[in-house]
């Protein structure tokens, strides 16, 4: 790809932050403090990616079958730029929710987070979440004419699902879930409700339907002396519908829950699965994932990811940025903030305001770049981009032994 002026000079300007993405994460950025990293990254480690069956309704278990089989290069390279960029605490979308962790999380742990890839030091997270997804779950509402089949889109129960690798306990006693949260229940929701005249969601779908399509979670971990809060999702992407713009509406919204979770009012009316109500009480938190939208790319409704990216509680840092996605799309004012191969900021990782900021990077390396094997196409990882962030925690580092 011929570079353009403007494109080298971009470049450069980004190399100091980029260019060393694959190197150790800087401990101790300032004297006395020490740093954590924390990470997004789809994996898109579900069943299309493993030609195992062609019968995608079955193949619940294909993530089990190739994770097993050591024959999927694209594995070992997800395990291979984790082992790269070394987070701390990373979310994984697109990793089928396995109940069983012994036939899904803890085998690719096993085989291959802590098995050298390509030279590269082993990785543990002794610390894992994992829970049940909307995605591939029936409905009661089934029929020849029936439009609500299934909760979120899936062809199997825990497809596109997603799991918490932490090196850091994780406090499970007050995780709090959303899975079951009703969309009707959110107050001037956009659920579509009338189209031409007819109503879109009837009745007794909207009495059913979930805002989530996967699943929203806040996770407590304890890092040192200090918590920091997980809130983790993935939202639908705001296409594949028609005219009455569902899927759109409910990215906004599933984006907008946690708008209204972190803010100070407005928040009363949430109730997660256990039936506690209201919003968060944490003092620090990192929201993480694959959320389907831009202020400035793709379909999303324009709202949608602003509420969050200009919400007061949320971190006003600059995007993260790569020079392979900088020349990916080298016309795109924006391009080097893009996390997918098709030219978009999806995936974020926003701290909380009170956190402090000492680094932020995307792996996606240049053509000419070690490792731009690992993001050549979607087979060779995945049509995503693992984002990371270095958060300077406010202990002492002689108190805090990472």
């Amino acid at each position: 790809m011929k570079r353009t002026l403007l494109a080298i000079l971009a470049a450069s300007l980004f190399n100091l932050g980029c260019h060393g993405l694959q190197n150790q994460p800087n401990r101790f950025a300032s004297k006395d403090k020490p740093t954590i990293r924390v990470a997004t990254f789809n994996v898109s480690m579900e069943a299309t990616n493993y030609k195992l069956t062609d019968n995608l309704d079955a193949s619940g278990n294909a993530l089990t079958t190739a994770l097993q089989s050591d024959q999927f290069k694209q594995i070992n390279n997800i395990a291979q730029i984790i082992q790269r960029t070394r987070p701390d605490v990373v979310l994984l979308n697109e990793f089928d929710y396995i109940a069983d962790p012994e036939q899904g999380i803890n085998l690719f742990k096993n085989r291959y987070l802590e098995v050298s890839q390509n030279g590269f030091d082993p990785i543990t997270y002794p610390y894992v979440y994992l829970a049940p997804v909307n995605t591939g779950v029936k409905t009661p509402i089934m029929g020849e004419n029936a439009r609500l089949t299934h909760f979120g889109f899936g062809h199997y129960p825990g497809q596109y699902g997603m799991v918490l690798l932490s090196k850091f306990p994780i406090d499970f006693d007050n995780v709090r879930t959303f899975q079951h949260f009703l969309w009707q229940d959110m107050p001037n929701h956009l659920m579509p409700t009338k189209q031409d005249g007819n109503s879109w969601y009837a009745q007794n779908e909207r009495d059913i339907m979930h805002l989530s399509s996967k699943s929203h979670w806040d996770v407590p971990v304890k890092i040192c002396d200090q918590q920091i809060n997980i809130l983790a999702s993935h939202p639908t992407p705001p296409v594949f519908d028609g005219p009455e713009d569902r899927n759109g509406r409910r990215n906004h919204d599933e984006i907008r829950l946690w708008k209204d979770y972190i803010s100070e009012t407005g928040n009363n009316y949430l109730y997660d699965d256990k039936g506690k109500k209201g919003g968060f009480s944490g003092q620090s938190f990192v929201i993480l994932g694959d959320l389907n939208a831009s202020s400035v790319d793709g379909d999303a409704h324009p709202k949608a990811i602003s509420q969050l990216l200009k919400h007061p509680r949320i971190n006003n840092y600059l995007a993260p940025t790569s020079n392979g996605g900088l020349l990916n799309k080298p016309q795109n004012p924006h391009a080097a903030s893009h996390t997918a191969h098709w030219g978009m900021r999806a995936d974020y990782v926003l701290p909380s305001a009170d956190l402090t900021l000492t680094n932020s990077g995307v792996f996606w390396p240049a053509k000419d770049e070690d490792g731009a094997e690992l993001v050549a196409d979607r087979s060779a990882s995945s049509d995503h981009r693992l984002v990371w962030v270095d958060i300077e925690l406010q202990v002492d580092k002689s108190q805090c032994a990472l």
